[in-house]
C-alpha cells in the first residue's frame, strides 16, 4: 500500500542530514555547553553556530535569539514574560480569534491573572483588518501578537501593516511564525516585529526545539528560572543536539526557499483543481492567493472530517481535520467558526499540507482515492442535500 504523507503542518520528517548534524551531539560531543572543559566548548561553539545561522534567516544579532524547547514555550514566554515585565505600564494584550493555542491558551491564563485581551475578529479569508488593531491600542496596551500565517487554512497575515501601527504606537508586537520560518521570508526588520516564535519540527527538524527571537531593549521576564543560560532568558541546559538540528533545519530552508515556494504552489493547486473538477460541493477555506505555499483547507459538505482522514488512512493517505473531538462530540474549528462558516460544514473540513517529498504522482492519487472516499460517505450520509 502506497504511504502518502500530507500533514506537514502538524509535523515533518527529519531530514537524514540533519539527523546526521546532531549524532556527535548525542555521543562523543556529550558535553554541557556551561562547562570549561574542551567538551563544553565544543558544545558551545555548535550552538553558537547554530545561532548564527537563525539570526541570519531573521535579519537580526545572534544576542537577539533566545532558544527554547518548542514553539510553544517562546510563544508563552513572548506573551507572558512581556506582560509580566510591562504590568506597571499597562495590562492590555490586543490578539485574534484564529491563533494557535499556544497563543490562544496562553492569553486566556493570563486573563485568569489580571490582564485584559481584545480577540480581534477575522474576515471570511481570515485576515485581520490591521485597521481593526489600531482601533483596540489604548493607552493601557503593551502587546500585540497576531500569527504571520494561520496553521489551519494558511492564510497569510498582514503582519508588516500591523508592525507599524504597533511601532506607531509604542506597543510590543509578537508574531508566531511557526508556520512561515523556512518557507517564507521572516526578516524582523520588514516585518516590523519585536518578538518572534519558530520551531525546529515544522521544518524537517527535531521536535523539542524552538527559538524566540527577542528584539534587543525589548522589556521581557524569563519563562523559566534556574542558571544563567541564554542571558538569563531562558535556565536550563541547552539541549545541543536539538539546537545544531535547528541550525542545520534553518540553513537547508533558507538555501531551498524559494525553488520549493514555486514547487508546492504548483502542488497545492494541482490538488485543489483536480478535487474541484470531480467532486461536488466543497469549500475552500482562506485565502486563495496570501496563502501558505503547501497549504490547502477545504470543507467536504455533507460529510464528517474524521470519516475523511480515517478512510483515506486506510489507503495510506495521512491528512488532518480542522475539526476537533471534545469529551466524545464534534467541536468546529474555532478558525473555520470565527470565518463564518456554519458548524455542520466546518465539521466536514480537511487540512492537506503539503511537502518536500510530496510528488505529483502522489497528489493525483490522492484525488483519485478521494473521490472515492467522499462518493461512499456521502452515500451513507444522514444529511439532506447530498
Amino acid at each position: 500500500m502506497k504511504s502518502i504523507y500530507l500533514d506537514h503542518n502538524a509535523t515533518t520528517p527529519m531530514r537524514p542530514e540533519i539527523l546526521e548534524a546532531m549524532l556527535p551531539y548525542y555521543k562523543e560531543n556529550f558535553g554541557n555547553a556551561s562547562s570549561l572543559h574542551s567538551l563544553g566548548r565544543t558544545a558551545r561553539v555548535a550552538i553558537d553556530e547554530a545561532r548564527e545561522k537563525i539570526a541570519k534567516a531573521l535579519g537580526c544579532e545572534t544576542s537577539e535569539i533566545v532558544f527554547t524547547g518548542s514553539g510553544t514555550e517562546a510563544d508563552n514566554q513572548a506573551i507572558k514574560g512581556v506582560a509580566y515585565a510591562n504590568k506597571k505600564k499597562g495590562d492590555h494584550i490586543i490578539t485574534s480569534k484564529i491563533e494557535h493555542h499556544a497563543v490562544l491558551h496562553t492569553c486566556q491564563y493570563l486573563e485568569k491573572h489580571g490582564f485584559r485581551v481584545t480577540y480581534l475578529p477575522v474576515d471570511e479569508h481570515a485576515l485581520v483588518d490591521p485597521s481593526q488593531v489600531e482601533k483596540a491600542i489604548n493607552d493601557k496596551t503593551i502587546l500585540v501578537t497576531i500569527m504571520h500565517a494561520n496553521n489551519e487554512v494558511g492564510t497569510i497575515e498582514p503582519v508588516e501593516e500591523i508592525g507599524k501601527i504597533a511601532k506607531a504606537k509604542g506597543v510590543y508586537f509578537h508574531t508566531d511564525a511557526i508556520q512561515t520560518f523556512g518557507k517564507l521570508p521572516t526578516k524582523v526588520k520588514e516585518l516590523g516585529v519585536d518578538l518572534l516564535s519558530v520551531s525546529a519540527h515544522k521544518i524537517y527538524g527535531p521536535k523539542g526545539v524552538g527559538a524566540l527571537y527577542v528584539r534587543k531593549g525589548t522589556k521581557i521576564d524569563a519563562l523559566l528560572h534556574g542558571g544563567h543560560h541564554e542571558r538569563n532568558r531562558r535556565a536550563s541546559t541547552e539541549n545541543v543536539a536539538g539546537i545544531v538540528g535547528l541550525g542545520k533545519a534553518t540553513e537547508l530552508a533558507l538555501a531551498e526557499m524559494e525553488e520549493e515556494k514555486k514547487r508546492l504552489i504548483n502542488l497545492r493547486e494541482r490538488l485543489y483543481n483536480g478535487i474541484k473538477d470531480k467532486i461536488k460541493h466543497i469549500i475552500r477555506n482562506g485565502h486563495p492567493k496570501k496563502c501558505l505555499p503547501g497549504t490547502l483547507s477545504l470543507c467536504f459538505e455533507y460529510v464528517e472530517g474524521e470519516s475523511i482522514i480515517l478512510s483515506l488512512d486506510l489507503k495510506g493517505i495521512a491528512v488532518s481535520s480542522g475539526s476537533a473531538c471534545t469529551s466524545g462530540s464534534l467541536e468546529p474549528s474555532h478558525v473555520l467558526s470565527a470565518m463564518g462558516i456554519p458548524p455542520t460544514t466546518a465539521q466536514g473540513s480537511i487540512r492537506f499540507s503539503l511537502g518536500r517529498e510530496n510528488t505529483e504522482e502522489e497528489i493525483d492519487y490522492t484525488i483519485e482515492v478521494l473521490v472515492e472516499v467522499i462518493a461512499c460517505l456521502r452515500e451513507i450520509s444522514p444529511f439532506k442535500g447530498k
